[in-house]
């Protein structure tokens, strides 16, 4: 019988789902948690003007191979913040990079720019970050839309603010020949538009032919665009390869969002693999292409659920 899915980023066995929402500043962050003993890592940052924390350490040659979650923030570089809650939150129960003188959780985050489409005093916060935490607990399906980290993200405004659409949050899953599961979740705060398989604008008013026709007027402030993206396996993967699949995944954006990886986003994927089954990697490699660009374009098309 074959396995049910939720097409889900939760469908990966070890993998949970959190969020904190500001309905009011119109901000949020999303934690996804590893297993207790973490997740093989590793990371790809392709976008022009991106905000990170902790992503040198998931470069293949950095001694760390397992974190323990990833946080996806609102606030711009404010919410950051909301990892150190992520820490102190598994860092309270015991889970983390063992030394001889503390338990050190592994965080790596990244955030979007959401600071003019609510209050601009409204950013995630270490208290947010915990709250996430507590939120996935239960192990619930993400779902898809305006909620955690894509409460207030928008797509479509390289022509200006005046053109942008909503963005938000998505996910996808699928199963493999093996048996192994991959998913994608997706932050979307594009400064393209997302489009279908066919190249059919989904939000955003036709940027590529728009900007080939008639040139940029005014050039977008750069660093305030980004789309993040958590690929997440049960097949087994070294950190080399888990940075092959996120260098690979990156192909997802280019489907589903135009243009990309422009010099005014800050377009990231991280990757966890936190099983033992094996798959040959060009069938992970395009099932994870795929996720990822359904991913982006259920943040659009899909509501709440």
């Amino acid at each position: 019988m074959e396995q049910e899915l939720y097409d889900d980023l939760i469908d990966v066995p070890g993998i949970r789902v959190g969020h904190w929402t500001d309905p009011v500043g119109l901000t949020g962050c999303t934690v996804v948690l590893g297993p207790p003993d973490g997740a093989v890592a590793s990371g790809d940052v392709r976008g022009g003007a991106p905000g990170t924390r902790e992503t040198d350490l998931l470069q293949p040659g950095r001694l760390v191979e397992r974190v323990h979650a990833v946080a996806l923030c609102g606030g711009s570089a404010f919410g950051l913040a909301a990892a150190d809650g992520v820490m102190a939150y598994l860092a309270e129960r015991g889970v983390g990079m063992a030394t001889d003188h503390a338990v050190i959780p592994l965080v790596p985050a990244a955030v979007v720019y959401d600071l003019g489409t609510g209050s601009a005093q409204a950013r995630p916060d270490a208290t947010a970050g915990r709250d996430a935490c507590v939120d996935a607990e239960p192990g619930s399906p993400c779902g898809n839309g305006r909620f955690g980290a894509g409460t207030g993200e928008t797509v479509g405004k390289l022509l200006g603010p005046q053109h942008r659409a909503p963005g938000g949050i998505g996910t996808a899953s699928r199963l493999l020949p093996g048996g192994a599961v991959v998913g994608a979740l997706a932050v979307v705060n594009a400064v393209g538009d997302v489009v279908d398989a066919q190249g059919r604008v989904l939000a955003g008013p036709g940027t590529v032919d728009r900007l080939l026709e008639q040139g940029l007027p005014d050039p977008p402030l750069a660093g305030t665009n980004t789309t993040l993206i958590v690929v997440a396996t049960d097949v087994a993967l070294t950190k080399e390869r888990a940075h092959r699949l996120a260098v690979v995944s990156h192909d997802g954006l280019a489907q589903a969002i135009r243009p990309v990886h422009t010099s005014y986003d800050g377009d990231t994927v991280f990757v966890l693999s936190t099983g033992q089954l094996v798959e040959e990697p060009v069938v992970l490699e395009t099932a994870a292409v795929d996720v990822v660009a359904r991913a982006i374009r259920n943040a659009v098309s899909q509501g709440e659920t």
